[in-house]
């Protein structure tokens, strides 16, 4: 063997474990419920993204005068369908995303860590009291 046919250590090892090497499992996260959740709470960012584009939508025919033509669009079954679906989705991702927001934030006061039950509870009850602001400023009568 010359030396421009040597095998180097580094080369050996890369070969044999690619040899060896598992597929990957495509259903790699169906193994746990923290797995499961992490993916199902990353999936529901598409239905997020619809739920914007929808507002989106909605602002442009309020602005632009053709809020006939977008009722009769979200009347459609299908469109109640998916926009009940998006609700569901985008309730589940924000509840998510609260209950992780302790591990992504320290908070000290005085020295003091303030408790990750805390900050989750302070969130959840932000989010209660602003979406009944909201609805009561939608759904009071004229």
């Amino acid at each position: 063997m010359t030396s421009k046919e040597k095998v180097t250590p580094s080369a050996a090892v890369r070969t044999t474990s690619a040899a060896y090497r598992p597929r990957p499992d495509r259903l790699w996260f169906a193994r746990t419920r923290r797995y499961t959740f992490f993916v199902l709470r990353e999936l529901t960012s598409v239905f997020v993204a619809w739920t914007i584009a929808f507002t989106l939508m909605l602002v442009d025919a309020v602005l632009g005068g053709s809020l006939r033509d977008f009722a009769a669009l979200a009347s459609r079954p299908w469109m109640i369908v998916l926009n009940v679906v998006a609700l569901a989705a985008t309730a589940f991702h924000a509840i998510t995303f609260l209950n992780l927001a302790p591990r992504a934030t320290v908070v000290r006061l005085d020295g003091w860590r303030v408790p990750a039950w805390m900050i989750q509870g302070g969130n959840h009850s932000a989010w209660v009291l602003i979406s009944a602001l909201i609805a009561y400023f939608i759904l009071r009568s004229p």
